[in-house]
């Protein structure tokens, strides 16, 4: 799992580039392969130990010698190798009006952090996450749902710790859970989970999960079954009720920007986030801040596409407001009265057709005064 292991001289280079002792939890073999040298010891060499199963061979370790990024990254695997942490410094173009990190900031530190995640392990060399079949056949992981819960916006220049894991969803995907914490006070300010399917790349058709591709991975997911959400009755797994026409708040023709696609030759799945809330009316805006958001992504979104962004208020007898949080993952508080929040339905869709893109659900909370 490229676990790194140092085997430099000068002990404080080795504490500078975070790299832990390994502790192994089941049968592995070992493979060593050259890293790059410390920037300060041209003669030292640093080694990356690769962990592989007992059935499988050091030819997924394809990522080589370990990067300058690889190096200065202040992201590690845990000591169990089983998930992972990268800190992140709020930077000022990713706070909005609210002088705090938007929600695709939110939404793009847990894409890069998973992706960073799969790079430690030898994965995603030339795609998000991909194993080495996974490339040979084409194959590519795409967002089937999401689902943030954000109970304390970090503000520029916090900085925010994201923890991260993926496990097996089923036949025909995979599931990745993340924690987000204030650094400085370890407070948990935030959770996520998603669920991802597998899509062959040429065809655009979506592909069950084959026994090659789930034993290349499963050797870097929890042994157990371990959830960012374990509470009861979750907002993280309730069904999203259709959008009824006509919609209360619309934002018509949007069209996808060059920006907004990613490697996967397709509309990233952050952008649809923005687009969802393009069509919220601007009086909860000024009033409310987001709490919480899930999306079911339909099919995806190419660049010549036109988008129309649906929204409608939902009452909360359709659905309970998020309780106070209880459990292992931390205690952030989301009390609140239900007149204080507000929460809506919302659909993405083709211009032109009408064509499901993606269905949402967000909910609202008031915002503290400062």
């Amino acid at each position: 799992m490229l676990k790194p292991f140092c085997n430099v001289t000068d002990q404080a280079q080795c504490r500078f580039l975070g790299l832990p002792s390994p502790v192994p939890r089941f049968r592995r073999r070992y493979a060593f392969v050259p890293c790059s040298r410390p920037m300060n010891k041209p003669t030292a060499p640093v080694q990356v130990q690769a962990v592989v199963s007992d059935q499988g061979s050091p030819a997924r370790l394809e990522s080589g010698p370990c990067s300058l990024a690889d190096r200065l990254r202040l992201g590690t695997l845990t000591e169990d190798g089983l998930s992972y942490k990268e800190k992140f410094i709020v930077r000022c173009y990713e706070v909005g009006i609210n002088k705090t990190a938007t929600v695709e900031t939110i939404a793009n530190l847990l894409q890069e952090v998973g992706c960073n995640h799969a790079q430690s392990v030898g994965f995603s060399t030339d795609g998000f996450a991909t194993t080495t079949t996974m490339r040979k056949l084409h194959l590519i992981w795409v967002t089937a749902r999401m689902h943030i819960e954000i109970y304390k916006y970090p503000a520029w220049s916090d900085v925010v710790e994201i923890e991260t894991w993926c496990q097996s969803e089923g036949r025909i995907g995979t599931r990745r859970d993340w924690i987000l914490k204030d650094y400085a006070t370890g407070e948990v300010i935030g959770r996520a989970t998603s669920k991802w399917v597998m899509m062959n790349q040429d065809t655009r058709r979506l592909q069950k999960v084959s026994d090659d591709v789930r034993e290349e991975y499963l050797v870097f997911c929890p042994r157990e079954l371990r959830l960012a959400f374990p509470e009861e009755n979750s907002s993280s797994t309730r069904k999203i009720s259709k959008l009824e026409d006509p919609a209360q708040y619309s934002r018509l023709g949007l069209i996808p920007r060059r920006a907004d696609l990613d490697m996967n030759q397709h509309v990233n799945n952050v952008t649809y986030i923005g687009w969802l809330l393009e069509s919220m009316p601007q009086d909860v805006i000024d009033t409310h801040e987001l709490q919480t958001i899930t999306l079911d992504y339909r099919r995806e979104c190419q660049q010549d596409d036109v988008v129309d962004s649906l929204t409608s208020a939902e009452p909360f007898e359709d659905a309970e407001p998020v309780s106070k949080l209880q459990g292992t993952n931390g205690s952030p508080a989301i009390t609140g009265d239900k007149e204080d929040n507000r929460q809506f339905l919302h659909l993405l869709r083709l211009s032109g057709d009408g064509s499901e893109i993606n269905q949402g659900r967000s909910m609202w909370r008031k915002k503290s005064a400062r």
